[in-house]
């Protein structure tokens, strides 16, 4: 796996009864932080239609907080999966696989995801996943319920790497802030984005953002130092900062790997009263 496509994922375990209990999980009324420490197997949980599948749920829809998506990290052993894995028929998908390797069938076509594989999945298809090797694979599972805007058309199912895609520099920023986008951002079908954001050692996102939108923001490789709302916030690969809506964010690359993230965000619609 090269550089670009090193992407962090839950090990799993248990703390040593030698262990300090205190550590960096934060949750304040505009943000939290689930830090890759707290991913343990004690937090997994279990879902009907799965089998040999446990998930760490990182966001999920709480009034006053975040509202639009839910989140998770799912770690599927060998012949594990699903033939009916979305129980919601209003539901969009995007998986984003970590760690190993799945077969996805959408409709009749079948799919092997691997390390980077992203797919979207629109609402009221059908679908099954399956791990068909000797190891463990590990991908996320972003949900969200679509939002149906007349004449305009629900987007199709892909797949897609991130290895296939040259990452959008970011106006002004010198070459060190890019985003790899997998949806065409002027493309209104889509009214959610899931990109990586990747900021070169030293660089930074030099203003505080702060807007409507609700993030997800996972830390899929190196570190860096976060400012949320009032704090400043160290990260690593493997941790989970969950925004709501109007929290004040602008961060700083540090390390020697380029501080990639995974991060979700609400776009793309009228706003309803």
């Amino acid at each position: 796996m090269s550089e670009k496509e090193k992407y962090y994922y839950p090990k799993g375990g248990l703390s040593s009864q030698r262990d300090i209990a205190s550590n960096r999980a934060i949750f304040k009324n505009s943000y939290a932080l689930i830090p890759r420490t707290v991913m343990q197997d004690i937090v997994v949980s279990y879902f009907p239609e799965w089998e040999k599948t446990r998930a760490w749920v990182l966001a999920r829809p709480m009034t006053g907080f975040s509202e639009t998506f839910s989140q998770s990290i799912f770690e599927v052993y060998p012949d594990g999966g699903s033939k009916k894995p979305e129980p919601d028929d209003r539901i969009e998908s995007i998986i984003f696989v970590v760690d190993g390797a799945v077969e996805i069938i959408l409709d009749t076509k079948i799919h092997l995801l691997v390390a980077g594989s992203y797919v979207y999945i629109p609402p009221k298809f059908h679908w099954e996943i399956k791990n068909k090797t000797q190891f463990s694979a590990r991908f996320h599972w972003i949900r969200k319920i679509y939002n149906l805007v007349e004449g305009i058309e629900v987007p199709e199912p892909f797949v897609k790497n991130e290895k296939d895609i040259e990452p959008d520099p970011i106006s002004k920023s010198d070459d060190v802030w890019s985003t790899t986008r997998f949806v065409d951002p002027f493309d209104l079908r889509h009214d959610m984005h899931v990109n990586i954001v990747n900021i070169k050692p030293g660089g930074a996102i030099p203003f505080m953002e702060t807007h409507v939108m609700e993030h997800g923001i996972y830390i899929l490789q190196g570190k860096g130092v976060y400012r949320l709302n009032s704090d400043w916030v160290e990260v690593e690969a493997g941790d989970f900062i969950w925004l709501r809506a109007f929290c004040p964010q602008s961060c700083y690359a540090g390390g020697p790997e380029v501080f990639r993230y995974l991060l979700y965000k609400d776009v793309n619609r009228q706003i309803a009263f």
